[in-house]
C-alpha cells in the first residue's frame, strides 16, 4: 500500500500534509511520500525513480500539460493554483478571521490600501498577499485548511491523497 505524490513545490507539500492531518491520515504509516519536484518541468525526471509505484501528482492549472504527459489521469489540478483553491474553500470572511488570529489582519489591510490593490476583489487581494511573502505562502495553507470542515477540503487536494491511499 502507499505511494508517492509529486508536487510542484514545498508549499504544496506543506498543504497536503495539513490536509492529511485534517483527514486523520498518517502519511508515514500509510507509506505515502510527498515529493516537491522544483517545478512542473521536472516531472519526467522526478517520476523516473518511482516508475512502477503508485504515483499521483498535484499541480496548478497552468502546469497541467507537463504533469498529464507523465502521470495522465493520476494528475490532480488546482483550478488556478493552491492559494485559489484554499481561498475559495474557506471564503474571504473566514480567511480574514484566520489572519486576525495570527495578528496579520492590519498588515493585510495596509496591503489592500496600496494604490494598485485598492478596490480590487478581496479574493484577489488575499491571493496576492499570501503569495507575496515566502513565509506567508508556507505558513498559511495549514492555517486555512484547519479552518475548513473535512467536507470543504478542495477536491484536488483530497483526491490526490485518496489516489495513493
Amino acid at each position: 500500500m502507499g505511494g508517492v505524490v509529486l508536487v510542484e513545490g514545498i508549499t504544496d507539500r506543506i498543504a497536503l500534509e495539513a490536509v492529511a492531518a485534517r483527514l486523520g491520515r498518517d502519511l508515514a504509516g500509510d507509506g505515502v511520500e510527498i515529493v516537491p519536484i522544483g517545478g512542473a518541468q521536472a516531472i519526467r525526471r522526478a517520476f523516473a525513480p518511482y516508475a512502477g509505484e503508485r504515483v499521483a501528482g498535484l499541480c496548478d492549472a497552468g502546469e497541467e500539460r507537463w504533469f498529464r504527459r507523465v502521470l495522465g489521469a493520476a494528475t490532480y489540478v488546482c483550478v488556478r493554483d493552491l492559494e485559489d483553491e484554499l481561498l475559495r474553500a474557506v471564503g474571504t470572511a473566514r480567511a480574514e478571521v484566520v489572519l486576525a488570529a495570527q495578528d496579520d489582519l492590519d498588515t493585510f489591510r495596509n496591503f489592500q490600501n496600496q494604490p494598485y490593490w485598492r478596490g480590487r476583489p478581496v479574493e484577489a487581494q488575499l491571493r496576492r498577499w499570501l503569495r507575496a511573502s515566502d513565509r506567508r505562502s508556507k505558513r498559511y495553507p495549514p492555517l486555512l485548511i484547519a479552518a475548513l470542515e473535512r467536507d470543504e477540503i478542495p477536491r484536488p487536494l483530497a483526491g490526490v491523497l485518496a489516489a495513493v491511499a
